[in-house]
């Protein structure tokens, strides 16, 4: 066991957000804008507004499992992970605005009928209409625009609350160096996790599954969690690698690193797991409401994007972190982190366009364009916030255990 110390690292270093990091993240931000503002007239506003919901839906997933980790470290009180945990803090911080903007989207999407026009067409609950559907008008109760945005604003409300509370009290420990604030956190994530545990599913029926709302599938919301988890934690992992090519966080080892590669594994599995739960039991039944689903995403323009997803995402991480030397080597691990925020971003790519750009499909300037957008954005704000404050928690109770983590 190593014998390192308090005394060894500079617990006060700070990122500073400058160079490189900046200018790249303001310029990816800029392009992505102007190609998306392109794709308005090149694809089409149907497929601008899916892209938009996809990148914004992605943002708002990796915030969300950021702040998930967070609670999960204090309700477990966890050791291991006490040297790292600013730079999901920093994330979680960035919730609040990638809530804001995902509910922005939404309503633009409502009102335009660019998105969930599915249910939110004219006369779609009413007997006496044209536009009348029963399957809609049965569901109407639940999915109707005032109880959407009010789930929305009340689940990413809660959400934020809590990201903010605990960045807060994390930075008053630094403080203080009392054990009241960890004390608050830990209670904080225990109601958190409830609420999040809860919720989480109904938010992806609202803002993903309702973009078809005649199908249904009771494991959707799960497997959404899967993927949201998995890329919270490559991005966690990724940002950490970065800032360790950087010179920072010399108090983050191979053994941080082995711990962060099973759990993405491992939740890798889990993801296939409910894949292919979701999909084995629907074709099995062959029930029409059911496989329009996979009917759709069986298509020539989807097909083969749908089995990519399963080999990068599930395929890729057992043959390459089943290894144990490969999740305590840092390159591999950016690889892989790499490919399977790529293969998640597919994964949602096909949730949500075999539903909304029946007429204009393809791969183009909307699709980059969001891309650029939402990663510049992310990461300026991301980084910003983690500029701010020291990148240990120095006067967390759990942190010389950190510094002696060994598996």
């Amino acid at each position: 066991m190593g014998t390192h110390s308090h005394a060894t690292y500079n617990f006060d270093e700070r990122f500073d957000f400058v160079g490189k990091a900046r200018t790249w993240s303001l310029a990816a931000l800029l392009i992505g804008a102007i190609a998306l503002a392109a794709g308005f007239f090149v694809d089409g506003s149907h497929r601008v507004f899916a892209n938009l919901l996809l990148m914004g839906y992605y943002f708002t997933c990796v915030c969300a499992a950021s702040a998930c980790f967070l609670a999960l470290q204090f309700v477990a009180q966890a050791g291991w992970s006490t040297g790292l945990l600013r730079i999901p803090q920093a994330i979680a911080g960035v919730l609040p605005i990638a809530a804001v903007i995902l509910i922005v989207i939404a309503g633009l999407g409502l009102a335009t009928h660019n998105l969930y026009h599915h249910w939110h067409e004219e006369g779609i609950t009413d007997p006496n209409s044209p536009n009348y559907d029963a399957i809609i008008a049965g569901k109407s109760a639940f999915l109707n625009v005032p109880a959407f945005f009010a789930r929305q604003i009340i689940f990413l409300g809660c959400y934020s609350a809590f990201a903010v509370a605990v960045a807060r009290l994390s930075y008053q420990e630094d403080l203080e160096g009392s054990l009241n604030s960890y004390k608050k956190s830990f209670k904080y994530s225990a109601i958190f996790l409830v609420i999040f545990g809860f919720t989480t599913p109904i938010w992806a029926f609202d803002t993903i599954m309702s973009l078809e709302a005649h199908w249904f599938s009771t494991m959707f919301g799960w497997y959404n969690f899967a993927a949201m988890w998995v890329s919270g934690l490559c991005v966690i992992t990724l940002i950490i690698l970065l800032l360790k090519r950087a010179g920072h966080l010399s108090w983050i080892n191979e053994n941080h690193l082995h711990d962060l590669g099973k759990l993405i594994f491992g939740f890798s599995i889990f993801w296939t797991y409910v894949w292919f739960a979701q999909f084995m039991l629907i074709w099995y039944a062959n029930m029409p409401e059911e496989t329009v689903y996979f009917y759709k995403r069986w298509e020539p323009e989807y097909k083969p994007w749908f089995w990519l997803s399963i080999i990068i995402n599930f395929v890729a991480p057992v043959l390459i972190l089943m290894d144990r030397d490969a999740k305590r080597k840092e390159n591999i691990m950016f690889f892989v982190c790499i490919l399977l925020l790529a293969g998640h971003w597919l994964d949602y790519y096909i949730m949500i366009m075999p539903g909304t750009v029946e007429h204009h499909r393809g791969f183009g300037l909307s699709e980059i364009g969001a891309i650029l957008t939402f990663g510049g954005l992310f990461t300026f704000l991301t980084l910003s916030r983690l500029s701010k404050h020291s990148l240990a928690p120095k006067h967390h109770p759990f942190l010389e255990e950190s510094l002696h983590h060994q598996i």
